[in-house]
């Protein structure tokens, strides 16, 4: 029976949902869920970009940690080498009672040592006797008589010149035979 104070509406066939909500509510479900994956994908993504951003910034001072260190020490191969050199012009200003020619022998060991050091750290010295001039590497400093000599020819060496790993260190201060 029904009651007269109840309208027709207010059945309780009513409270059912009809299809259309039924699907609007399941969309909107869904809807929710994915939106919640993609906030926590989205999270998981800044977390990875934050964590690769920090590893870049740690490698980074490595390196330039890395780089002030090779700067640093960049030389020490070369001074290394250079310690027999400095222990024999030490011990050859040590010695009180020598004649000159054993001293110039010394000296002429040493510059031999010296020079080897520097061509096998890339330092090749200019001595351009007997060349034509070369503008790149000589600086002619005086034009010369030089009776036999082809003209433009260096006739001497007043200085010499340097290259290291083919870059002009120092030209070579030279006179040149006059034409």
């Amino acid at each position: 029976m029904t009651n007269p104070n109840e309208s027709p509406e207010s059945t309780p066939q009513d409270n059912r949902q009809s299809p259309v909500e039924g699907a609007a509510a399941d969309e909107l479900e869904t809807l929710s869920r994915q939106l919640a994956e993609a906030e926590t994908n989205l999270a998981g993504m800044r977390e990875t970009l934050l964590r690769e951003r920090a590893d870049l910034e740690n490698q980074r001072k490595r390196l330039q940690r890395d780089l002030e260190q090779s700067l640093k020490f960049a030389n020490e191969k070369l001074l290394r080498d250079l310690l027999p050199v400095y222990d024999g012009l030490e011990s050859g200003l040590a010695v009180e009672t020598a004649d000159v020619a054993s001293m110039r022998e010394g000296l002429s060991l040493t510059l031999k040592s010296l020079l080897k050091i520097a061509e096998n750290n890339g330092l090749e010295q200019i001595d351009p006797v007997g060349q034509p001039l070369d503008p790149e590497r000589h600086h002619a400093v005086s034009m010369v008589d030089a009776p036999g000599k082809t003209p433009g020819t260096v006739v001497s060496v007043m200085q010499k010149g340097y290259v290291l790993n083919g870059r002009l260190l120092r030209p070579a201060l030279v006179a040149v035979a006059k034409e």
